[in-house]
């Protein structure tokens, strides 16, 4: 299709979203065949997002969004296929805004899974078309009325088949277009019926039509309402194909391209202008003609091609030399090389217009999430975030040669930038650089790109536990600090006081001082004092939060009150009142969610009970159990090899970040004997 024909009307956008094993790479695979998209064997140095260097999480599961494109009948259409692992939702989600619809694929064999029923919820919050293919179905042909049936008890009963299984599921017979013929379950006709009756519910004028005829409306009358449904998620279609056999493959690439929404059609992507009134909603534009609006969904460091940007055109057209700014940068950038998908393979174009999915190489300006532009009206747009997962899971890790510091710190910035879901911190207590991502074979992949890819090695270990300290009560803090050594000494006193605050509240400085017992000039000082205790903690070495503290009362000296004098008064002072304001130590709790074989159930409730975890919800889905648990972060760190063991490797898990509570009396009391102050230790 040359760049003339390629419009937003005729192109669609999907990311094929499901658990790893329900078969979405070998569908990608079978779409591309089916139309005439033909790989050739190595892939070309430099090889763009889609052909990433990085490692497959295992040799048959992909652990990135991928990009593939192809035509069929006059549309073209870009998929991205998405990792399956819980442990790469980062890069899943990230890569959603640039698509109008998500289409969610399930095993016939396994059935509705932890992953599908995420990815119907995200779609469905962040306002996407939603559509779910069955794949496998040869596999499993006598279960698929059983799970139709599930998908509308567990999605709604707008979940409704545009095509059945025919003839012992070695072909699939049309409900919509041409609904004749006869299925393996259930009648043609009624399923047809019923796609008609929920879509002309949201048009009285075709609704009053279709009852005056009495007969069949037309596909090309139902197009708009058929659309509208989608928008609403009043209508989620149901395809049934076979990837290994090619069935219902030619079927699927008709619903992509008759039905699923073109980028007219979608809801308008959330973009928001972020000014100092705060956010109003804006309208962008799929016109080619307009300012240029962009939105960068994945980032990648090449090699050959330096740094990647796989971005979506919302508006305007994006011409080779086009100068664009990201986010609010103040100088553009030059656009160079310009890539477009072509099957998994990518090709230079001159141009790239709205709607579609392209590349830019060398260009350090853009970073995920950023907005891409050509004037500085559009500064402020941003797009709504996609609430990430919080990365839970960490790794303590230092250079293997010294001298490789920098270039390891270099690398985990690369990687940080290019997967969403991976986290680099500097613990202050520990001193340790603690890698962070969503579970052990994140971590592990993330381990294999340093190796393979910026040719780095580490060691690593086991991170300290991230707890933090507070105060269960108020108390009163004074110090003086005064030093005479020669010439101008040094003289501050401060009076505070110490209050707990709500958990999660954070910290806040304030005070009453009055007659200018401390000059306002000073108070500062007395802050970043209190500001050096709160990061060093008062009784097991861990930072301080939820407290405010209040100056009362000071002294100054006309000569010798200094800056550092308060620094040094206020953190004593802070640090006196802390150690009698009835400390505590907190640690982190993670929800976990799991989801295994019903014999399993005894077992995981066990284990978690046993792991100081609390269950919140359990339910039966089938043959299969699914249980919510509040547990200590420090009891889940080994639990992906626990959880294989108990389930016999069938169970998947989601585990996020919860909140703070104060720990056990034993693990307080083992904290704060552990930790020695640094006054102790000199």
């Amino acid at each position: 299709m040359s760049d003339v024909e390629r419009n937003p009307e005729r192109i669609r956008n999907i990311a094929l979203t499901g658990l790893a094993g329900v078969g979405k790479t070998r569908l990608a695979e079978a779409l591309l065949a089916a139309a005439g998209e033909v790989e050739t064997a190595d892939p070309p140095k430099g090889a763009p997002p889609g052909e990433s260097q990085a490692p497959a999480a295992t040799p048959q599961h992909s652990i990135t969004a991928a990009p593939l494109s192809l035509a069929w009948e006059g549309t073209w259409i870009n998929l991205i296929d998405t990792p399956g692992y819980a442990d790469f939702q980062g890069a899943v989600l990230s890569i959603l805004p640039a698509v109008e619809t998500v289409a969610v694929v399930i095993d016939a064999e396994r059935g509705v899974d932890a992953m599908a029923r995420r990815m119907m919820a995200w779609a469905e919050e962040r306002g996407l078309c939603r559509l779910i293919i069955v794949n496998r179905i040869d596999a499993a042909p006598s279960r698929l009325p059983t799970l139709l049936e599930t998908l509308r008890e567990q999605f709604g009963s707008q979940c409704l088949a545009l095509n059945l299984p025919a003839q012992g599921a070695t072909r699939v017979v049309d409900c919509f277009f041409t609904p004749e013929g006869e299925a393996d379950f259930a009648s043609v006709a009624e399923a047809h019926e019923r796609l008609v009756d929920q879509v002309v519910e949201l048009d009285d004028e075709l609704m009053a039509l279709y009852l005056e005829q009495g007969e069949a409306l037309a596909p090309e009358q139902l197009h708009d309402p058929f659309e509208a449904a989608l928008r609403q998620g009043h209508l989620v279609p149901v395809c049934f194909v076979s990837a290994a056999e090619g069935v219902g493959v030619e079927a699927l690439l008709e619903v992509f391209a008759r039905l699923m929404p073109n980028p007219r059609e979608g809801n308008p992507p959330p973009f928001l202008r972020v000014e100092a009134g705060g956010e109003t909603a804006f309208p962008a534009r799929p016109d080619p003609q307009a300012h240029v609006l962009a939105h960068v969904v994945r980032i990648e460091h090449d090699p050959y091609l330096g740094k990647v940007a796989l971005f979506r055109v919302h508006q305007g057209t994006v011409s080779r030399d086009t100068r664009l700014f990201a986010g609010e940068a103040r100088k553009p950038f030059r656009v160079g090389t310009l890539l477009r998908f072509q099957g998994r393979r990518t090709r230079e174009v001159a141009r790239c217009g709205p709607g579609e999915l392209c590349a830019l190489t060398k260009v350090e300006e853009a970073t995920l999430d950023s907005v891409l532009h050509d004037s500085h009206d559009e500064d402020s747009i941003r797009l709504r975030p996609v609430v990430l997962p919080a990365p839970v899971f960490g790794l303590a890790i230092q250079a293997t040669r010294h001298g490789d510091e920098q270039r390891l710190s270099e690398a985990l910035a690369k990687l940080v930038e290019e997967d969403p879901g991976l986290e680099v911190a500097q613990d202050g207590v520990t001193q340790e650089t603690v890698l962070r991502g969503l579970g052990e074979l994140h971590l592990r992949t993330a381990l294999e790109r340093l190796a393979q890819r910026f040719k780095v090695e580490v060691e690593t270990s086991t991170p300290s536990i991230a707890y933090r300290e507070t105060i269960a009560a108020g108390a009163e803090g004074h110090h003086r600090h005064k030093k005479q050594s020669g010439g101008a000494g040094q003289f501050g006193e401060v009076f505070l006081k110490v209050e707990p605050l709500p958990r999660g509240a954070g910290f806040e400085f304030t005070d009453t001082i009055r007659g200018g017992a401390i000059p306002s000039s000073l108070l500062p000082a007395v802050e970043k004092g209190v500001r050096q205790a709160l990061a060093g903690g008062a009784v097991a070495g861990y930072p301080l939060q939820d407290l405010r503290v209040t100056v009362l009362d000071g002294k100054t000296h006309p000569v010798d009150s200094k800056e550092i004098a308060f620094v040094i008064a206020g953190r004593k002072a802070f640090l006196e009142a802390v150690r009698q304001a009835n400390p505590l130590v907190l640690e982190p709790l993670a929800e976990l969610s799991v989801e295994a074989p019903g014999n399993a159930m005894g077992d995981l409730t066990a284990d978690l009970t046993a792991s100081r975890g609390r269950i919140l919800d359990t339910r039966t889905l089938g043959d299969q159990v699914s249980l919510q648990a509040l547990v200590p972060l420090a009891e889940v760190l080994d639990y992906p090899s626990r959880l294989n063991a108990l389930s016999g490797g069938a169970g998947t898990y989601g585990l996020r970040f919860s909140h703070y509570e104060p720990a056990p009396e034993s693990v307080q009391q083992r904290l704060i004997k552990a930790y020695r102050p640094k006054e102790e230790e000199s």
